[in-house]
């Protein structure tokens, strides 16, 4: 127990050192002391210190031959402290400031790779994912032949990826909420229009889609949703759009869990037209 506490007074006494030290550096009006210091500490991972450091020495070091350094340590020291956000901004400030900088290929990478951790899930706002998606792409113009290029375009494949998922959930919300009055009405009717709208829009823009599939069940189902509850001045003229989107969907996904649906729905079209 003895031995114990010794340890623990040891350790208090070791980060009550270093504290003191930090924030004597932290005081000091010699900065080159000050830069020397922050290096370290960076070189040691102790980013958010050496992040406190750099922030107000970056406009004295401006023109300096630390400049450049000092800023993208900075960056770095954002971004290993998960402050995805101020660290984007950094490194794009230093794409600005030094455009040619000797870090300017690793800070165009990071600006997309800091955006891509903040990057939101499915349901929320995806303007972040935008944001990263823009900085990838960016850098793959700048520096084509980047040795970090094949990691950049991963990324932008799982942003992608994000993007069409929010689509996915967007059409489904849309189809869920045609239904869910349990009879149609002007309402339940512009909610499948929106989802087959929402389902062919995400098609065209990605039509590689992993939910491809997802997508083209979600347009078959409203679609004789529609026609089953149309007026009866549009009932002939859905259940043959309904019709020939379930004939699409088993032309192009003949072992699809989901083709007893589509028959069953060709079936009952063929009912109410008199074929």
């Amino acid at each position: 127990m003895k031995k114990n506490f010794l340890i623990i007074g040891a350790v208090a006494a070791l980060l009550t050192s270093c504290a003191g030290e930090f924030n004597k550096v932290f005081k000091t009006s010699d900065y080159d002391y000050r830069y020397e210091y922050a290096k370290q500490i960076y070189a040691e991972g102790k980013y958010s210190r050496a992040a406190s450091l750099l922030q107000d020495m970056i406009s004295m070091k401006k023109g300096s031959a630390d400049g450049q350094e000092a800023l993208y340590m900075l960056a770095m020291s954002e971004y290993m402290s998960r402050d995805y956000e101020s660290a984007a901004m950094t490194f794009k400030k230093y794409g600005t400031s030094y455009p040619s900088g000797i870090y300017a290929e690793q800070a165009a990478f990071y600006v997309g790779q800091s955006l891509f951790e903040s990057a939101p899930e499915p349901r929320l706002d995806q303007s972040p994912t935008i944001g990263a998606i823009s900085a990838y792409q960016t850098f793959l113009d700048l520096f084509p032949e980047s040795e970090l290029r094949p990691q950049a375009q991963k990324k932008l494949f799982v942003l992608q990826d994000k993007l069409v998922h929010k689509e996915l959930l967007s059409a489904q919300l849309y189809y869920n909420l045609g239904g869910y009055f349990g009879n149609i009405n002007s309402n339940n009717e512009s909610n499948y229009i929106s989802c087959i709208v929402t389902a062919q829009n995400a098609l065209k823009t990605y039509p590689f889609s992993n939910w491809r599939e997802d997508f083209t069940l979600l347009i078959m189902k409203s679609k004789f949703q529609l026609a089953e509850n149309s007026s009866e001045d549009k009932r002939l003229e859905r259940y043959r759009d309904a019709e020939d989107e379930c004939y699409g969907f088993l032309n192009e996904y003949p072992d699809s869990k989901n083709t007893a649906l589509a028959e069953k729905y060709i079936a009952k079209c063929k009912k109410v037209i008199g074929d």
